[in-house]
């Protein structure tokens, strides 16, 4: 397939980026990796008449620790996550995630603010953020705004990015001591959606019980879910195996699937729960629990 006709704009700067964004309005669009735009360009499930490559643009990639902050340049490359020694040393829910998101070719030119920006909650960046708390630093022509994760996403493919603005930046905190996440996913074969998929980030207090719970849902619904009541459920608590079961159980609950070839509503949803007590495990252990 062809796309529909486009005009390509190659920025040297944000500056040069926004001002186009905020001249072409909802005629523009934001060209990072390409992975899921372009073959929606090429099937012609989207168009636009004007593309803003912002891959040329300098300060873009990076992922670096400072004043308590996780910081990853949204024009990081997926790749370079696996290859990263700080993310290697404490942050196993991406040591598991990246290299279950679609397959080498696309994590050596797919990005993470292309992941997050993209409003699918069937990508696994999402689900991520919102576990780990994390903010996404913006850019428009009023300067930069930071927007917590979960309050990113409004619905399908709809996100609090408005048209002339530019995810710039991911921010996460930098996990405390006792603190562990896990990421797990079922997926038919390498490269293909999650059927299900979970997100868990976990902090102990030195009684060992949960001080912090960030759970998250992949492709369980329009957007990426965040399980409130699996995490009030969980707060406070001992992690043992009967608190363990019941918040897998609400995390379910909080999933809302669509019935496809990959499973029906009901698989869907039994394999969040199951995914859940495996990720709440994992990270309990990564944790340190007793």
């Amino acid at each position: 397939m062809i796309p529909a006709p486009f005009d390509y704009h190659c920025p040297g700067t944000l500056d040069e980026a926004v001002a186009l964004l905020s001249r072409y309005g909802d005629q523009a669009k934001v060209l990072s990796g390409g992975m899921s735009l372009l073959p929606t360009l090429k099937l012609r499930l989207g168009s636009y008449a004007h593309l803003v490559d912002i891959n040329r643009i300098p300060g873009l990639e990076y992922v670096k620790e400072e004043k308590g902050w996780l910081r990853i340049g949204a024009g990081t490359r997926q790749a370079t996550l696996e290859r990263s020694e700080i993310i290697k040393s404490k942050y196993g829910i991406l040591v598991d995630a990246v290299p279950l998101i679609a397959d080498p070719l696309v994590r050596n030119r797919g990005t993470i603010g292309g992941n997050l920006a993209n409003g699918d909650p069937a990508n696994d960046w999402p689900a991520i953020a919102i576990a780990l708390g994390a903010e996404l630093a913006v850019r428009g022509p009023k300067g930069e705004r930071a927007i917590a994760a979960n309050r990113f996403y409004k619905s399908l493919f709809v996100t609090e990015l408005k048209a002339d603005e530019i995810l710039v930046e991911v921010r996460v905190p930098v996990p405390p001591a006792k603190s562990g996440g896990a990421y797990r996913k079922l997926k038919r074969k390498t490269g293909d959606f999650a059927a299900a998929a979970v997100a868990v980030q976990l902090t102990l207090n030195a009684k060992g019980a949960v001080e912090r719970a960030g759970i998250a849902l992949t492709n369980a619904g329009p957007t990426p879910v965040e399980a409130v009541e699996a995490q009030k459920f969980l707060s406070g608590k001992a992690p043992d195996d009967k608190n363990i079961l019941e918040t897998a159980k609400l995390a379910a609950k909080a999933s809302s699937p669509s019935a496809d070839r990959r499973g029906s509503v009901e698989y869907k949803r039994e394999m969040a729960r199951v995914l859940a007590g495996r990720a709440l495990h994992a990270a309990l252990d990564r944790a340190g629990r007793s």
